[in-house]
């Protein structure tokens, strides 16, 4: 693992709660916050709906104009839109062939295990783009450090 994630407590929590109450069903989301003196720090969650069509216990989907509004939401309140996160129903907090093949460069993305509708695990990945897989980003909840 060679990058770190800090995730405040809260979002950990906010993201916990939606993906026992979306379960069985995946739940998606995206996470705000900043980046300073090489760390990688999360502040704020922001549930969005999971608009893939059909069944949505293995797969999620983000429109497009979700993504704009986030981007929007971004710029009008001094933040950086960092990653997203979503649910893994009864599976590990591991990214999955398709993960993988949505993924674009920069984001985190945070998995969350919810196992038989409790929460399990949390598990932050992101995209290595020479060589198109996943690396494990290591996850610290860690109460509000003060951003430079």
């Amino acid at each position: 693992m060679s990058s770190k994630v800090y995730i405040e407590p809260q979002v950990e929590q906010a993201m916990q709660q939606h993906g026992e109450a979306t379960f069985p069903n995946e739940c998606c989301g995206f996470l705000y916050g900043y980046e300073a003196d090489g760390r990688r720090v999360i502040t704020l969650s922001q549930v969005v709906d999971n608009s893939k069509e059909g069944d949505q216990r293995r797969r999620f989907e983000i429109s497009p104009l979700d993504y704009m509004r986030a981007e929007q939401y971004a710029l009008s309140n001094d933040t950086q839109l960092l990653g997203i996160y979503h649910s893994h129903p009864n599976h590990p907090a591991i990214a999955s062939e398709h993960d993988l093949a949505k993924a674009m460069p920069f984001f985190s993305y945070v998995i969350i295990s919810v196992m038989e509708g409790q929460y399990a695990d949390i598990k932050s990945w992101k995209l290595r783009d020479e060589e198109r897989q996943f690396a494990e980003e290591e996850v610290i909840i860690q109460q509000s450090v003060t951003q430079s």
